[in-house]
């Protein structure tokens, strides 16, 4: 457990004034909040794990002749993922000379922020679905390899999904995988259209209405003159609608372009896709269990050591994520590999 001391952080006790600035929090959520995950939450006192499953129904009704016995439904069970909740924390602990000498007022949240640093670990780890979104396992933040296969046991993203209920396979990452533009979003639309099916082989008409990028500056603004480019009055091009105003809502996801450690990874920079935000969308899972929360320390509680005086501080958070199935999002890792 890291413990703030003078000797360790001399400036946070100087005589002269000195302005500090924070690095905690400094994630928003925009992976939670990206419609791309299916959110809910994990009531206490119903086990450790969970069970993320599919249910399909055939698409259409069949022709009942007069007298006759209607035709029984299809239903065809889809496949299951089994998920268990992950604690995550930090702690710290302040001593008695640091509480008494330092500049508290000014520096306060940076030893109490330790619930934002979890909330941050959220979006690292439900971004780096989609970094390492083409494999079956990855290693995480603490080392831990971590099983990300769907439940027909390929990567998330993959070029030939199995179904349950036919023979028919379906493909969500982009032949080729071009940088994001216009005619490789069609490219990607057309895949979406021939390979959203259910668990029989059908058809399914899903609205894709989310398209996901990296944050790199040439990706993200070729994306924005797709969406919202337009032409002056005397333009050649005047008066002709952008079709793609107003199809897709942009979500920039910073947290793609990472390693296992947050850090940068150039390599990933032109990830993009298309997701569906509806509830027979994209089926990737955030089942939360225990939000992000901080737990602060109060005098002559069990929060202070006895003996050193120390305030201990500490940061909690329990999630369970899971892809069910492929279906729903589509990736292009735009490095123009095969």
């Amino acid at each position: 457990m890291a413990t703030l001391n003078t000797a360790s952080y001399p400036d946070l006790t100087a005589q002269g004034d000195i302005e500090f600035t924070t690095g905690v929090a400094s994630v928003d959520a925009n992976a939670r909040s990206s419609g791309i995950w299916k959110t809910s939450i994990w009531i206490d006192g119903t086990g450790n794990t969970k069970v993320f499953s599919e249910f399909d129904a055939e698409e259409y009704a069949r022709k009942k002749d007069e007298g006759a016995q209607a035709s029984q439904a299809v239903f065809q069970q889809g496949y299951s993922l089994t998920v268990a909740p992950i604690r995550f924390g930090l702690d710290t602990a302040i001593t008695y000379e640091m509480r008494k000498d330092n500049k508290y007022e000014e520096i306060t949240n940076m030893f109490t922020d330790l619930g934002a640093q979890c909330a941050n670990r959220i979006e690292l780890d439900l971004t780096h679905r989609i970094t390492f979104g083409t494999a079956i396992t990855y290693t995480n933040l603490d080392g831990d390899t971590i099983s990300i296969d769907t439940g027909d046991d390929f990567a998330l993203f993959y070029s030939a999904h199995t179904l349950t209920g036919s023979s028919d396979t379906y493909r969500n990452i982009l032949a080729n995988n071009p940088q994001v533009s216009t005619g490789a979003l069609e490219a990607m639309e057309k895949m979406n259209v021939e390979n959203t099916l259910n668990n029989l082989g059908q058809k399914k008409a899903l609205k894709y209405d989310i398209i996901y990028t990296t944050d790199d500056p040439n990706t993200g603004n070729t994306v924005a003159e797709i969406l919202q480019s337009t032409a002056k009055i005397s333009a050649p091009n005047a008066g002709v609608k952008n079709i793609y105003q107003a199809k897709y809502r942009h979500v920039v996801l910073p947290l793609i372009a990472t390693d296992a450690s947050g850090n940068v990874d150039s390599t990933k920079a032109k990830y993009w896709g298309l997701a569906s935000s509806s509830a027979k969308g994209a089926q990737l899972k955030f089942a939360l269990r225990e939000a992000p929360n901080m737990t602060a320390a109060s005098p002559n509680s069990n929060s202070e050591e006895f003996s050193t005086e120390d305030w201990k501080y500490k940061g909690r958070a329990r999630y369970a994520i899971g892809s069910v199935v492929g279906r729903g999002i589509t990736l292009s890792k735009g490095d123009g590999s095969a």
